[in-house]
């Protein structure tokens, strides 16, 4: 008998949301404490949905629970980087791959990059991205592949907006994600996917150089 996922209070649900939108426009800093009495005043709910929020974000990667430090944001480095960006590249390519040959509708993914374009701040902008990529795997026709995709989603983001905050560089990315659909579009899977893994690849190599360096001693072994 399968089990049902129990579903997530709404007020645990509001808080939760909150805090994800903090952390990934830089309101609230990788290794920043969040200290639940202010977190459940700031949102104007005890500290239970406040508890629950910080649980499920953890199990998510973006906060990190430690019995003597409290709960604190993720740290951002080139390992988590790297480790996140990994599993990327193994599996979203092969996903878009699979999609562009059952030849699905790529309206939302057309979407998303309008929304990026006319975003009016980072918080936006890096919404509309993670939707764009979304729409690229998941019509893949594997549900579990898309779920494993979603699982790393956020730790994603994360680096995005760590980098973003170093050195913008969405407008390149844009044409990147520009030419990942014209492909798709004319229906050439093998290009849409070698275009998705060197978009993945370089945004991680530009902004964590030490990932680019161990990648590569790793690939000369």
């Amino acid at each position: 008998m399968t089990s049902v996922p129990t579903p997530i209070p709404s007020r645990t649900q509001f808080v939760l949301e909150g805090i994800k939108h903090r952390i990934l426009t830089g309101q609230l800093t990788p290794g920043q404490a969040l200290v639940e009495t202010e977190l459940a005043a700031q949102f104007g709910v005890s500290k239970t949905p406040v508890r629950e929020a910080l649980k499920t974000l953890a199990g998510t990667g973006l906060v990190v629970m430690n019995q003597y430090k409290g709960v604190t944001v993720r740290m951002v480095d080139a390992d988590m980087a790297r480790e996140v960006y990994d599993v990327r590249l193994l599996l979203e390519p092969e996903a878009l791959r699979r999609s562009v040959r059952r030849e699905v509708p790529w309206d939302a993914a057309s979407d998303a990059l309008t929304r990026a374009d006319e975003a009016s701040d980072t918080a936006e902008r890096s919404l509309a991205n993670r939707e764009f990529h979304r729409a690229l795997y998941v019509p893949c026709g594997n549900p579990l592949l898309g779920r494993m995709l979603d699982e790393v989603r956020d730790q994603a983001a994360l680096v995005s907006a760590v980098a973003w905050a170093a050195d913008p560089s969405w407008e390149r990315e844009a044409a990147e994600h520009r030419e990942i659909l014209r492909l798709a579009l004319d229906g050439d899977a093998d290009g849409a996917a070698a275009a998705l893994y060197a978009h993945i690849a370089s945004f991680v190599e530009r902004a964590f150089p030490e990932a680019r360096v161990e990648q590569q001693a790793q690939r000369s072994q």
